[in-house]
């Protein structure tokens, strides 16, 4: 789970509902501090919301891009059905392309983790809204088998417990947090995120969305061979560790996709709130490149 420094939102940026074809979506919207260079959206990933990238906000924005982070549908401030069909991949695939159609694309697009599967499902159905695409700590096909094994605990918890059950029985679980901070920040956000913040973030999240997307997470093919077919410029961003992916793995992907590839350094599965600063400095880089 991505634990963000926050879940205020930097000054100047708005939280608000994206009204879109299929729907509204919460998002957080970073306008640009400098000339307008383009507008990226940011997907997050399993059991994580928009604010997984709220420290990254400021400095894209300082760079010149429009933002947008978004709930899914089911995720977190985003309301979705409760049943499991809702939540298939392609029909949040669908859900990316309403968003893009949206925000008048063209956009920069980035996936974090299941995020990154979702942005390749889009950008495989059309690649024509798109000026590039990022996958974050996203893998070529499922995940690690420790990794299936978790979600297959998730999948038994959620069966037999309700969702304030599980929250106390993971926490239970939990090894203590890392005391390394992210970097910058300022010395007021320099804290573990607030306890009941992330519980309520858990609690929002709707069960058949975790059910159905954990459970992809699982069995997802292999596609790299697909995308690396688009002429589409591609970036694969990750930390030096990774226990969804070996890291390994990932830059044999991006060797595959012709992409990209950057490693943060000091960062785990989630750079966009291990190091955000780093992050956002290569991810505006990246997108530089395509001006």
């Amino acid at each position: 789970m991505s634990r963000p420094p926050t879940f205020t939102p930097p000054p100047g940026t708005r939280a608000h509902a994206l009204a879109t074809a299929r729907g509204n979506f919460a998002v957080l919207e970073a306008p640009p501090a400098a000339p307008l260079k383009g507008t990226a959206l940011l997907l997050p990933g399993f059991t994580g919301s928009k604010e997984d990238f709220i420290a990254m906000l400021p400095p894209l924005a300082a760079a010149g891009y429009r933002v947008i982070a978004v709930d899914g549908r089911g995720q977190y401030e985003s309301t979705g059905p409760d049943r499991q069909e809702a939540y298939a991949q392609k029909e949040l695939a669908h859900d990316v392309l309403a968003q893009t159609a949206a925000l008048g694309g063209p956009v920069h697009l980035l996936g974090h983790s299941l995020g990154g599967q979702l942005a390749r499902a889009a950008v495989l159905l059309d690649p024509g809204p798109f000026r590039s695409l990022t996958l974050m700590s996203s893998g070529p096909a499922r995940v690690t088998e420790a990794q299936c094994r978790k979600v297959q605990l998730l999948s038994d918890a959620l069966a037999v417990m309700d969702m304030g059950q599980v929250w106390e029985a993971m926490r239970a679980m939990d090894a203590p947090q890392d005391a390394e901070e992210a970097d910058g920040l300022t010395e007021d956000d320099r804290r573990a995120p607030d306890e009941d913040a992330l519980r309520t973030r858990w609690l929002k999240h709707n069960p058949a969305q975790l059910l159905a997307t954990g459970r992809q997470l699982t069995v997802e093919p292999d596609r790299v061979d697909e995308l690396a077919a688009l002429p589409l410029p591609k970036h694969v961003v990750s930390g030096e560790r990774d226990d969804a992916w070996p890291v390994p793995q990932l830059d044999a992907m991006a060797v595959r996709l012709g992409a990209r590839r950057t490693v943060i350094e000091g960062a785990e599965h989630s750079p966009n709130t291990d190091r955000p600063v780093r992050t956002a400095e290569a991810l505006a880089a990246f997108w530089d490149a395509q001006s």
